[in-house]
């Protein structure tokens, strides 16, 4: 059976923007309000944070909803991960997520750093180097059969495209312009040249951009 490379559910806005350059502990995303970007996710009934009953469904509640959806590990880049650049100066960064982080499967986080695996709940995080293909390997055997879902940030996304590994993106425009920071692309067109595309608005004023290997 294939094991895809997906990219889910990734937020950018109407600029091709989906993180500032100068991420914080204090600012995550880089940027100023970035719930710009992914409120219309928070909004749907299928949200995993959701406290409160009611919120959308439709569109947006569907992509919600597969986020998890045949995963069977994640990769992700050093910055989605924490907010340190360089040498660890200790363990004690365990990510942004708290005690259960949400992915429930093997993560490989990309760093030039080593630091031993770590378990929280039921999700475990590994620390590797290397080049696209092999930290994808390396992802699909502990996925056990399942796809991988490519996580982020942009910059690693830009890796693995280039690497020409990425099976399938999600990608969700925000009607917001950001003006500068780290961009995915100058036009979704970019993409056309290896990707069909279908591009799908939602009420919610979010545009679903699809897209799968040609």
């Amino acid at each position: 059976m294939t094991q895809l490379l997906r990219v889910q559910n990734f937020n950018v806005s109407r600029d091709g923007i989906a993180a500032g350059a100068d991420q914080t502990l204090e600012r995550p995303f880089g940027l100023d309000r970035p719930e710009r970007l992914f409120a219309w996710a928070g909004a749907t009934a299928s949200w995993p944070r959701r406290t409160d009953p009611g919120g959308s469904r439709g569109l947006d509640d569907y992509f919600t909803r597969d986020f998890d959806h045949n995963i069977g590990a994640e990769i992700m880049g050093r910055n989605k991960f924490g907010p340190q650049r360089g040498p660890w100066n200790d363990d004690a960064w365990r990510g942004w997520w708290g005690d259960e982080p949400p992915f429930h499967t093997p993560v490989f986080v990309l760093t030039h750093h080593e630091r031993p695996s770590f378990t929280l709940s039921d999700t475990t995080f590994h620390f590797v180097g290397g080049d696209p293909a092999t930290v994808l390997e390396r992802a699909r055997e502990a996925a056990r059969g399942k796809d991988v879902r490519l996580g982020g940030g942009v910059t690693t996304i830009r890796q693995f495209l280039d690497a020409d590994l990425v099976d399938t993106l999600h990608i969700a425009v925000s009607p917001v312009d950001l003006g500068s920071g780290l961009r995915l692309w100058d036009s979704s067109d970019d993409l056309l040249d290896r990707f069909h595309r279908e591009v799908v608005p939602s009420p919610s004023g979010v545009t679903h951009h699809v897209f799968w290997r040609r």
